[in-house]
């Protein structure tokens, strides 16, 4: 009939806004509390039914995979490249490991990344890929400048990173200076014999 509108441009529409929607919930909901936070909570937030989110993302691993370069990616991304950026190795290696830590500390996704929460994600295997290759990098560098202790390898520091994980999302979470007074303990403790005036 002339003149009348068809429907289906708004509801193409509406599925836009639902979905933006969604997103913005969903990131606000990871970053505050994880990867696993219910996607009841997610829909609540967005204005939405949980059938939305399934039927627009395709359930939980598709709304992560959608939501995670702003989550997690972003700022993990921009460790690695700050780290990398830093000339001298032991304030490469001192800045990498302090500025991982603070993230796993504000952000709990990162945790549920780095413990591979989620292995059927491919996104998420590979942000865990990028940041072993980063670690490999810069221990090997810190190792051969000798700024480390010579025992110490990147293995070791895959392991520190995955217990602190564990420890973050499982265990009680330390206060802010605790915190902080481990990462300078930790840094100390892995400093090789140069870094410390031969003692």
């Amino acid at each position: 009939m002339p003149g009348a509108v068809p429907p289906e441009p708004q509801l193409r529409a509406d599925a836009r806004r639902n979905s933006e929607q969604i997103r913005s919930a969903a990131i606000g909901a990871f970053q505050g509390q994880g990867l696993a936070v219910p996607l009841e909570e997610v829909a609540k937030a967005a204005g939405v039914s949980k059938a939305t989110i399934f039927n627009r993302f395709g359930g939980r691993i598709g709304l992560i995979e959608a939501v995670i370069e702003e989550v997690v990616t972003n700022e993990l991304c921009a460790v690695i490249d700050r780290a990398r950026a830093i000339d001298d190795a032991g304030e490469r290696i001192e800045h990498y490991l302090t500025a991982i830590r603070d993230l796993q500390y504000r952000q709990p996704a990162v945790n549920d990344v780095l413990l591979q929460t989620y292995p059927d994600s491919p996104q998420l295997v590979e942000i865990c890929r990028a940041g072993s290759e980063a670690n490999e990098e810069i221990v090997a560098a810190a190792r051969t400048s000798g700024v480390l202790r010579p025992e110490f390898t990147a293995s070791d520091l895959h392991a520190l990173v995955h217990d602190n994980a564990l420890v973050l999302k499982h265990g009680p979470r330390p206060p802010r200076e605790d915190y902080d007074r481990r990462t300078t303990y930790l840094l100390a403790g892995i400093r090789g014999r140069s870094t410390t005036g031969g003692r």
